[in-house]
């Protein structure tokens, strides 16, 4: 009996508090700690949405966030952000992160966002989410004397410092995200490269569930081999842009003894998705890799990309059919909210 649980993949688009929070506090208009303040009643928001679904795991939203390499790139000396540009496919922009030398991390990104989050999560753990960093040098400008693939090692000891000590503060699982990975353009050496700093970031990680996420498109077989020797516990992939070549993937290279998560609510949408097509996805998942014991379903990439109204009824609908799911297939749902409390949490 195969059991079922739901995470959305990484962070939600600002609301009008925190859209109006964030331009004053970018024009000096409002004091930062006021900024702060404003921010986590955002976050609480989005928070409160992903445990009332039956989120396993939690993110904070990532609203005070730009893009997902401007916060470690600000932290990290040697290192400064360029002009914008388009976020791969997508009606979305980041400022272009530029290596003049090894980043040198001058203060930690994800340990007091960890520590804040963690008693609000509760009873779901909570769940952080860093840049590939072979995205990041794809996606960047590498200015300095090191090579691609020494920068991507250079970055991956930077990122397991800031997971380390994420997890020494109360995070239960690490998340990789690799969206590079599915691009055409993308090598096996490029994959080896990105599994070996994977590795390098999972190992930093502990006991905490550790995952490489890949998602926009279906990796090449050739480079999912390498994505599956990768030493994480969990490989994300996005089945709801591309399911047959997805699935087709799965048949032929397996899990590779890896746990899977499978993004099957589209995020890139409005519209509600369609029950019965997401139970195929799964089924064909399942019958694929039959040694899992367990799945688990996500967003096929973050929410930011629709308006807020939609991430959250997005929310709402991962965590509804994943329920449905598990009692459709004779499973066993794994909702936080549902089970038993904690003996520190209970009275």
């Amino acid at each position: 009996m195969a059991k079922f649980w739901a995470s959305v993949l990484g962070g939600y688009p600002r609301g009008r508090l925190a859209r109006y929070t964030m331009r004053d506090l970018d024009s000096g208009a409002l004091e930062p700690y006021r900024g702060l303040v404003e921010l986590e009643r955002a976050s609480a928001l989005v928070v409160g949405a992903q445990l009332a679904s039956g989120m396993r795991f939690v993110v904070d939203g990532m609203l005070d966030w730009h893009d997902i390499f401007r916060p470690f790139a600000e932290a990290w000396r040697n290192v400064y952000l360029d002009g914008i540009i388009r976020y791969f496919d997508n009606n979305f922009f980041y400022r272009i992160p530029v290596f003049r030398g090894e980043p040198e991390p001058q203060r930690l990104v994800l340990p007091g966002r960890v520590k804040g989050l963690k008693m609000l999560a509760e009873p779901a753990g909570v769940k952080v989410v860093v840049p590939g960093p072979l995205t990041m040098v794809k996606m960047g400008r590498n200015e300095s004397d090191l090579s691609d693939y020494e920068l991507v090692d250079k970055i991956a000891s930077a990122l397991a410092l800031e997971v380390r000590e994420a997890v020494a503060n109360g995070a239960v699982f690490v998340q990789i995200d690799e969206p590079f990975l599915s691009d055409p353009e993308a090598s096996r050496d490029d994959a080896r490269a990105a599994a070996e700093a994977a590795s390098r970031i999972a190992r930093e990680a502990g006991t905490a569930l550790t995952a490489l996420a890949v998602y926009f498109d279906t990796p090449k077989p050739d480079i999912y081999e390498e994505i599956i020797d990768s030493k994480v516990s969990l490989v994300s992939l996005d089945v709801g842009d591309a399911p047959a070549r997805a699935i087709g993937l799965l048949r032929e290279k397996g899990c590779g003894g890896h746990g899977l998560v499978l993004g099957v609510i589209d995020a890139r949408r409005i519209h509600d998705d369609s029950y019965s097509n997401v139970r195929e996805f799964v089924i064909k998942a399942l019958d694929a890799c039959r040694e899992l014991e367990e799945v688990g379903l996500t967003t096929t990439t973050w929410l930011d990309l629709v308006p807020l109204r939609f991430s959250l009824r997005k929310t709402y609908i991962l965590g509804l059919y994943t329920e449905r799911l598990a009692a459709d297939l004779g499973g066993e749902a794994v909702i936080p909210i549902t089970a038993k409390p904690e003996p520190y949490l209970a009275g």
